[in-house]
């Protein structure tokens, strides 16, 4: 009984604090107009800074340009199709030992 009365008397504070927050005039209906910083140098126009190689001088790292025939980069993986796999299950079953039903009396 005590603990339906807390639970009640919490519910209670809980929706009147929420009334509350609702009709609380936090902020004005004036509206104001939003003021952006002004930033010249970022806005000018500058030169580019000059090109800087991420890898190190003595890097393996090489690269092509053009087309590569999608055959010359690797064998292509074969699948078995589904269904062969479902037809193959179901003649492995149908082959399988079945149980004997022994019926006691």
């Amino acid at each position: 009984m005590k603990l339906a009365i807390v639970a009640i008397s919490f519910l209670c504070f809980l929706c009147a604090t929420a009334v509350f927050a609702q009709s609380a005039p936090v902020l004005s209906n004036v509206p104001s107009p939003i003021q952006m910083q002004d930033h010249p140098r970022r806005a000018s126009e500058h030169a580019m800074a000059d090109e800087v190689s991420l890898l190190s001088s003595n890097s393996p790292y090489t690269y092509a340009q053009g087309e590569v025939p999608l055959a010359d980069l690797a064998a292509p993986m074969y699948h078995t199709p589904l269904g062969d796999i479902a037809r193959a299950i179901r003649k492995e079953h149908s082959t399988a030992p079945k149980a004997i039903k022994v019926l006691e009396q």
